[in-house]
């Protein structure tokens, strides 16, 4: 027998992807069941080779799963994880809503896996932001090694980061500035064909914005306090895969080869970085992929103990679904969870 999950948010870009990553993954999954708004009551989705309807969360008995990953936005997060909780099974949210809980242990797997024990004070697990996941899972080896002073991120994001209307956004300007028509934005503040966008969630006091805020604070939260964050969030007319320009300050020095085969034995990790016309990666390369992958690895020799990296992923995949599916895979491991079903890990 395996689990009975729940996905809510089942018709969006990442529900879809959980979807697709359960079945590619191979979790032991006994009954599937896609849960959305009343508007999309009976939308149908794929599951391997099968078609599921959506059901409505207002209808839906949520005391009759193990398992929900949750992938609805924050507000629907808000009003339903906690009383899905209580009702018993385990809640894996995809949205801000309970990052910054004390109660709510927020995980990447290659990263913080023990925080897992704390999964049941609220029955909520956070998934963490796209970004974030990436960066801290090739800076994790690397602290782990020598520990991190500080860090300084720009990120240049793909408008699936902004769900389903990001990517109709980009295309239907793109058709319109080709072909003369309406380009105007309605998603974005400004226009995000041929362009690109410094700003992405909403300011804050400071200056800074939401987004770069939660890059800070979950870095702070999985990996160590103690590390100095300072982002920059970039929308960028990709459809998808985040990228990232990471300057690192490390308190002892560390070469480029020493972290070049740090990285490549780290779980999640794939290093391409090759001095060629060649030999990096882009968004479309990583598009598709579970890796969380590493170039231009490079001392900076403005700084004491500096290293620059990139950093690209498919934020659709480990940016959101596989790393959600991934927290199942480690519930199941740990225990927290049971089944007398297996599956197979997923390795990179």
């Amino acid at each position: 027998m395996g689990y009975r999950v729940a996905i809510v948010g089942a018709t969006g870009n990442v529900g879809r992807e959980m979807l697709n990553i359960l079945e590619e993954l191979e979790f032991p999954v006994d009954e599937i069941h896609a849960i959305a708004s009343r508007k999309s009551k009976g939308v149908e989705v794929s599951f391997g080779d099968k078609t599921i309807k959506c059901q409505d969360i207002e209808q839906f008995d949520f005391s009759k799963v193990d398992l929900v990953l949750m992938s609805a936005g924050g507000e629907v997060s808000r009003a339903w994880s906690e009383k899905i909780g209580k009702a018993g099974p385990i809640v894996i949210d995809n949205s801000s809503a309970f990052r910054k809980d004390a109660d709510v242990p927020l995980i990447v797997p290659e990263v913080n896996p023990d925080a897992v024990k704390d999964a049941k004070k609220k029955n909520i697990i956070a998934n963490p932001n796209c970004s974030t996941i990436q960066l801290v899972t090739a800076l994790k080896p690397l602290h782990d090694a020598a520990k991190i002073k500080r860090v300084v991120v720009s990120t240049y994001q793909s408008v699936s980061g902004a769900g389903k209307e990001g990517m109709d956004e980009l295309w239907n300007q793109t058709k319109a500035i080709y072909g003369l028509g309406d380009a105007r934005p309605k998603k974005f503040p400004k226009q995000i064909a041929f362009n690109v966008i410094p700003y992405i969630g909403s300011f804050l006091e400071d200056g800074s914005t939401d987004e770069e805020q939660k890059m800070s604070d979950e870095t702070h939260k999985m990996l160590d306090p103690d590390i100095k964050v300072t982002v920059t969030c970039v929308r960028v007319p990709v459809f998808v895969g985040h990228s990232e320009a990471v300057n690192i300050e490390f308190d002892r020095p560390l070469a480029p080869d020493e972290a070049r085969a740090i990285l490549r034995e780290a779980p999640g990790v794939l290093v391409i970085d090759k001095q060629e016309h060649d030999g990096y990666i882009t968004p479309v390369d990583a598009a598709g992929e579970h890796a969380v992958y590493v170039s231009r690895i490079r001392k900076d020799p403005t700084v004491e103990n500096g290293l620059n990296l990139w950093i690209v992923s498919d934020n659709l995949r480990k940016g959101a679904a596989l790393n959600a599916v991934q927290i199942a895979q480690l519930l199941d491991e740990t225990g927290v969870i049971t089944s007398s079903s297996g599956y197979r890990s997923i390795t990179v």
